[in-house]
């Protein structure tokens, strides 16, 4: 049987649980699920009111003899105003009249706009699958999850990377290191969908190529310790370690290491890529997030930040910049901090400041609304979805019993994945459709063309 088939799992033979096979849930009451319904609340005092409006009615009625002028014409004009002489009730027969329009030009608008706004998008509040996740390292520094752009989620149990295909729901396994090397500390996907990084305890990187299922070689000499976030940049493949160093490496040549970044005092435990390739947000185990820009970049030296943030009260991790604001950078600060903040990159300057109420563990922006969603540590371990820029409360999402320390987008924006200290993985419908789907130019990333000639 080959490597890829979830059946040749020889490490896992004798355990109760499956690597990402689906929990067998009970499913929660439709009439709770239907959170949209509005059933009003009738008090004691509406029916006590309606009763005496029914009752003083009736005295009225029966004060009046049997056969009055006034009853007898109310009851013609009652049959006349229900026309009960027709043959079939409520039938689709004739239109009702057009009302009549006083100010036909702003009625015809007012029609218009209510016609025209948008309806307000339906959220989830439960998660739409949960998968198991055996042996899943409850560690805040760590990154162990990624969703490629071709549609498949690697995530880090232990020693063993797994694969899961969202299209049709497989799992394989890429790679499993041995005792002295894991556990696995961090994965991160190529641009291109089929190659992925894989950190290890040991201070070392290996690149693999997920379609043969081989590894294609090893990065060493860029850390002392152990490699906890990692981030790609078409080519580079940037890797921040415990020693607090960060490192780009080119993955075309055989001296990969080409620049490194000094600023950090403790362990990097984010790191990210804005969309322009252009600037790099790292965050650490003390307090700081650093701004780098690769025009200062130079072989000769250390690297010097652009900018040094140090509004943070504890480890920063969450790191997400803003899909339809290139300068705008979102940082989340661990237990002791609390707080979302919001960073002017070009300038230094923090926009705002949201106090969360729990460990920020992970930040993802929508690809297709103004929306932002964490994840939470103690005390509800929850996801929040806030609306930007007003940072309103849209949502938020329990299941999970332990902090909820990776998240994962879906390429096509819609779907997020969260995986937590409870060992699960929950995927949640959060961000919705959108509007309109349009087809993107496929790009095609070539970060490997020359590797396979390096030993």
């Amino acid at each position: 049987m080959d490597a890829g088939s979830l059946n040749s799992f020889s490490n896992l033979t004798g355990q109760s649980r499956w690597p990402l096979q689906e929990q067998v849930l009970q499913r929660r009451n439709s009439s709770k699920d239907n959170m949209d319904r509005f059933i009003p609340n009738r008090s004691a005092t509406d029916f006590d009111y309606a009763h005496c409006m029914l009752t003083e009615r009736r005295k009225v009625k029966e004060d009046e003899p049997a056969c009055s002028p006034a009853r007898e014409a109310y009851r013609k004009l009652l049959a006349e105003a229900l026309n009960i002489n027709r043959t079939r009730i409520l039938a689709f027969k004739n239109k009702p009249p057009a009302p009549a329009e006083l100010f036909p030009s702003e009625n015809s608008t007012s029609v218009h706009l209510t016609k025209s706004a948008k309806p307000r998008r339906h959220i989830p509040q439960s998660s739409e699958r949960t998968l198991d996740a055996p042996d899943l390292v409850d560690d805040f520094y760590l990154n162990l999850l990624d969703w490629g752009s071709s549609n498949v989620l690697a995530i880090a149990l232990g020693n063993t990377v797994y694969l899961w295909d969202a299209s049709d729901s497989s799992t394989s396994e890429l790679v499993t290191v041995d005792e002295e090397n894991g556990p696995i500390t961090s994965v991160s996907w190529a641009p291109d969908g089929r190659h992925i990084a894989v950190g290890l305890n040991n201070s070392e990187v290996q690149l693999w190529d997920s379609a043969s299922n081989r590894q294609l070689r090893t990065l060493r000499g860029c850390h002392r310790s152990r490699v906890g976030s990692m981030a790609w940049n078409n080519h580079i493949l940037t890797t921040g370690g415990m020693d607090g160093q960060i490192v780009n490496n080119d993955v075309r040549i055989r001296s990969h290491i080409v620049e490194t970044y000094r600023g950090h005092q403790q362990e990097v435990c984010g790191l990210k890529w804005s969309a322009s390739g252009q600037q790099l947000a790292s965050g650490g185990n003390d307090n700081l997030v650093h701004i780098w820009d690769r025009s200062m970049a130079s072989s000769n030296s250390p690297t010097r930040w652009l900018h040094r943030l140090e509004d943070h009260t504890s480890a920063v991790k969450a790191l997400a910049w803003c899909p339809f604001q290139s300068n705008l950078l979102t940082t989340g600060g661990g237990g002791g901090d609390r707080t979302i903040k919001f960073w002017n990159t070009h300038t230094g300057a923090c926009l705002n400041s949201v106090d969360t109420g729990s460990q920020v563990c992970a930040l993802l922006w929508s690809k297709n609304e103004r929306e932002l969603l964490s994840s939470h540590g103690f005390t509800q371990n929850q996801l929040t979805l806030w609306k930007y820029p007003s940072m309103v409360k849209m949502a938020e999402l329990t299941g999970h019993t332990s902090r909820v320390l990776y998240l994962a987008q879906s390429p096509d924006g819609c779907t997020v994945a969260s995986a937590a200290g409870d060992e699960t993985l929950r995927f949640w419908n959060v961000f919705g459709v959108p509007e309109v789907a349009k087809t993107a130019p496929k790009v095609h990333h070539e970060p490997f063309s020359h590797v396979n000639r390096i030993r």
